[in-house]
């Protein structure tokens, strides 16, 4: 994938690029210091991705990014997070990296665009809680151009199937791309618990436990062999 960068803080420049540089999927064609200059790349080569900041001389990426009629990818990079909200707006926007970020958060953001690339789906956004709300207590998630804010204790339980997770709130259920490992660390108040590779519940949910199945809002899901000692150690009997 051939990519940009455009980004005024030389700091923030070369940690691009060294992370650009362990990724041989990514192709850096430029690295500009200003939005205004990009133009003559994106008009004569192929662009798939761009790193673009926010806060930059003359245009902020925000506006240039209006600008664009058919632009590329996008992966805004920011020490911002009050914009996450508003980078739901875009669909070209794919993810929102709040400086400073890990090559462990980098290689999401890229994985997620591969991910999009194979089912080629646009419409499908996540933003992790961790970029947008710092309070813990409610998430956003696009869908289909939709903006969802689901409160945390409403989630009933969380599925995931291959690079899509399901959460089932109990005022509606949303499928998008990400993992449920990613989850497990959005979800780390007490009351949420992974008992199977393929969910975490609120256990304030739980109807009833049989054997190696827990029964939650009506449904029968089953108790891995390595979480039930944890399960069980949450959930006690009082006789």
């Amino acid at each position: 994938m051939n990519c940009i960068i455009i980004e005024d803080e030389v700091p923030a420049q070369e940690v691009l690029i060294g992370y650009i540089e362990k990724i041989p999927e990514l192709k850096l064609l430029k690295v500009y210091n200003s939005a205004l200059k990009a133009n003559t790349v994106l008009q004569n080569e192929t662009v798939d991705v761009i790193f673009l900041d926010i806060n930059l001389p003359n245009i902020s990426g925000m506006s240039y990014l209006k600008t664009l009629k058919n632009p590329p990818m996008v992966i805004m990079t920011t020490a911002y997070s009050n914009y996450a909200v508003e980078s739901f707006e875009y669909d070209a926007i794919i993810d929102y990296l709040v400086k400073p970020f890990n090559f462990e958060r980098f290689l999401k953001a890229i994985n997620k665009i591969e991910l999009i690339k194979q089912d080629k789906v646009l419409d499908v956004q996540y933003q992790s809680i961790n970029d947008i709300s710092k309070t813990g207590e409610f998430v956003f998630i696009k869908v289909d151009k939709t903006l969802h804010k689901i409160s945390l204790n409403t989630i009933i339980y969380v599925q995931s199937d291959r690079n899509y997770v399901t959460v089932v709130s109990k005022a509606l259920n949303l499928t998008f791309i990400d993992s449920l490992k990613n989850w497990t660390s959005y979800l780390n108040q007490s009351n949420f618990l992974q008992i199977h590779r393929s969910f975490i519940i609120n256990i304030n949910y739980i109807e009833k436990l049989t054997g190696n199945l827990v029964y939650i809002d009506k449904q029968k899901i089953p108790v891995g062999k390595t979480y039930k000692e944890d399960l069980f150690k949450r959930v006690k009997p009082i006789n």
